[in-house]
């Protein structure tokens, strides 16, 4: 029924401004009216909070649905997600009753930011700064590849309390776009997901009241770690649905394509293409709703489980997409159909929150 709830919605209110997002590289706003009217936008948030305390599965399945027909309106419910679970998580109640009630309503969204210029992968690398003044914190520093900043309301900024600790001196913070010192830079000319803004944040004496730590001071980094363990199997939704998405809009055309007096569906070398998108979906499917289950129930292999679902999802996500423009012939390769968009999107699946490179350093460390 869930499914059902959400392809309907993502197909009437969603899917036809999908191509004229990515177009104009334009935030999708339509997608962001009709989840928000919906409740899906942030279906995570606890009920006594205000919101719809769907699980890990659930969540999993809005995200799919929605990147089946739009990859960058997907990221509204990813990174509401991916912002917030750090103060879930982590957080006071105080503060989790301030933030998660706007964000349940659709009055705010929430976005995460660790990466840094020079603190990609080594995140424990990051140079932003939060120094103490009484009551306060002051937060000096530049965060860079910001899904949807600008547009969000709220950040989970980590940055180094104490230099001397690496990890252990990284604390987390909530900062609100209305606070002084807080910009943005110019949004990133992208390969795809061009609908979802990517921008730098700026930090420049921001001075927030002390009680906006998110958690303990030092705990930002293990936070940060824990909420990604969670979120990586969001990412492996978003993979699934650009996907899914590009095998059914392929699977439709080979039916109506005709060469050498028939469907090129009736081809043998066509149906093993599609067989195989369809059995590689199917198993990324089976590993990402189980790693789903797992993050529910916290279970111990759960770092292991997120990163391969990310990793290999993803990994399915670009080869299917590739497969799909190859089905299409030069169609494919043109804008006038959605699976090059598909196959542009796909890429970074394999890129953010971890490259696949450090999934598997990730898999490798915690083998079960």
């Amino acid at each position: 029924m869930l499914r059902d709830a959400i392809r309907s919605l993502a197909e009437a209110k969603i899917a036809p401004y999908a191509a004229a997002v990515d177009e104009e590289s334009r935030f999708p706003q339509e997608a962001l009216d009709a989840l928000v009217a919906n409740d899906l936008h942030a279906v995570h948030v606890p009920e006594e909070y205000g919101g719809t305390g769907a699980d890990a599965l659930a969540t999993v399945i809005v995200i799919e649905e929605v990147a089946r027909v739009c990859a960058s309106s997907s990221l509204i419910p990813a990174v509401n997600k991916l912002g917030s679970l750090p103060v879930i998580l982590s957080g006071s109640e105080d503060l989790k009753k301030r933030y998660m009630t706007p964000l349940a309503k659709g009055d705010a969204m929430f976005s995460y930011a660790l990466s840094e210029p020079d603190a990609g992968s080594d995140a424990a690398g990051m140079k932003t700064k939060a120094v103490r003044d009484g009551d306060h914190y002051v937060l000096n520093g530049v965060k860079r590849w910001i899904t949807n900043a600008g547009v969000s309301e709220y950040y989970t900024v980590m940055a180094v309390t104490d230099p001397e600790k690496r990890s252990k001196g990284i604390s987390a913070f909530v900062v609100e776009k209305s606070d002084e010192g807080v910009s943005f830079g110019a949004p990133e000319k992208k390969l795809g997901i061009k609908g979802s803004p990517t921008r730098e944040v700026y930090l420049d004496n921001v001075r927030i009241p002390a009680d906006r730590m998110i958690g303990a001071e030092g705990t930002g980094f293990a936070t940060a770690m824990k909420t990604l363990d969670h979120t990586r199997i969001t990412i492996a939704a978003q993979a699934l649905g650009i996907a899914q998405g590009a095998l059914d809009y392929a699977k439709g055309y080979v039916k109506e394509r005709k060469q050498f007096g028939k469907p090129i569906a009736d081809f043998q070398g066509i149906q093993f293409m599609l067989a195989d998108m369809a059995m590689k979906i199917e198993a990324a499917r089976q590993l990402t709703y189980a790693a789903a289950a797992k993050s529910q129930r916290g279970d111990k292999d759960l770092t292991f489980q997120g990163a391969a679902a990310k990793c290999f999802a993803s990994d399915v996500a670009m080869e299917v997409t590739v497969d799909a423009v190859q089905l299409l012939g030069g169609y494919g390769y043109t804008r006038d159909y959605p699976v090059e968009r598909m196959m542009r999107d796909a890429k970074i699946t394999q890129i953010y929150e971890g490259t696949n490179q450090v999934q598997r350093i990730v898999m490798a460390r915690n083998l079960p």
